[in-house]
């Protein structure tokens, strides 16, 4: 079977890898071209592209995929099957129905739940407890086509999008092959998605990235891991922007117990007075780490991020500032 492989960043480099390993005819890869990156803002390869190089597989890069020049070049290679691994441009029908057995993607959640760009973000943001990958016929619509294999993955409790991330990018290429290996022997039954129980994930942004202290402890827990790494779960100290990471879940009961020097109710018990607005800061030592109220709970942080600085431990970063406790993120 030879393959036209599409794709561009690290998740998509265990299934090119999965194919190589597994005999598959690479007779092409396409990837995005190269972006600047890094400070020096110097022109850098996709991943895709660097496992390309090492492997020896022609390359193409068209700022778009479309166009007679470009349709031409894939013809050229007379691949039977193109696969589709987190490419970034959508691809028209007249790429797509090319190859004599049309084109399959690799897709990091059990459609039809969590259509778009970003599943692995939003199965972590909206508290999702399981995942897993579809492969899946590519057809016009978006993530809506034929479903040919699925495995599902359990969620851990503490995972971030950055570790699931590397979890499904290996389950996808297990997948891949085996749904390629249900094609080949003419075994497969594609069905259909349901459309109407579809989800939807779309592109994460810096906005929506933005953390919203008046949700319960467990929503801003899951969210700041849902953002992890990029673009990274962020709030507001006066005019400075933090990103945090790493958290965990105090429950109600946990902030009632803790007894904050200046936060301790009058002449009453050691608990934290009911009208403390969300995001205030109720603990901040380097010993125990920093901790913020939530509309329910609170959530204590392991990691934070100053502009224009690297991620370093919560209790960094408040020896180097000195925050107190009672200063309020926004």
């Amino acid at each position: 079977m030879k393959i036209l492989f599409w794709g561009t960043p690290a998740f998509a480099v265990p299934s090119l890898r999965a194919l190589d390993d597994e005999g598959f005819d690479i007779v092409g890869v396409v990837t995005q071209p190269d972006r600047p990156a890094g400070r020096g803002r110097r022109l850098r390869p996709s991943a895709i592209k660097e496992v390309a190089l090492d492997q020896g597989f022609p390359i193409l890069m068209p700022e778009l995929p479309r166009g007679d020049d470009f349709i031409d070049q894939i013809r050229a290679l007379e691949p039977d099957i193109s696969v589709v691994v987190a490419y970034g441009h959508i691809l028209k029908s007249e790429v797509l129905d090319l190859p004599p057995m049309g084109s399959i993607n690799v897709h990091a959640s059990l459609l039809p739940e969590l259509r778009g760009a970003a599943p692995i973000n939003w199965a972590i943001a909206r508290g999702l407890t399981e995942t897993g990958v579809t492969i899946m016929r590519m057809a016009k619509g978006m993530d809506a086509g034929a479903v040919i294999h699925q495995v599902p993955e359990l969620i851990f409790d503490d995972e971030t999008a950055s570790e699931l991330t590397i979890r499904l990018s290996g389950l996808g290429a297990e997948a891949l092959v085996e749904a390629l290996a249900l094609m080949s022997a003419s075994v497969v039954g594609e069905r259909e998605q349901d459309h109407d129980a579809a989800t939807f994930a779309p592109k994460v942004s810096r906005e929506v990235a933005r953390i919203d202290w008046e949700r319960s402890a467990a929503e801003v827990s899951d969210h700041t891991r849902g953002m992890d790494a990029i673009p990274g779960a962020w709030t507001r100290l006066a005019d400075v922007s933090m990103k945090f990471f790493r958290p965990t879940v105090w429950s109600e009961d946990e902030v009632e117990a803790l007894d904050p020097e200046g936060l301790r109710t009058n002449g009453g018990p050691p608990t934290l007075p009911v009208e403390t607005p969300a995001g205030t800061v109720i603990q901040a030592t380097p010993s125990d780490g920093l901790v913020v109220r939530c509309s329910v709970g609170a959530v204590a942080f392991a990691e934070a991020q100053p502009p224009g600085k690297k991620r370093m431990s919560a209790s960094d970063w408040i020896n180097g500032r000195g925050i107190d406790v009672g200063q309020r993120f926004e």
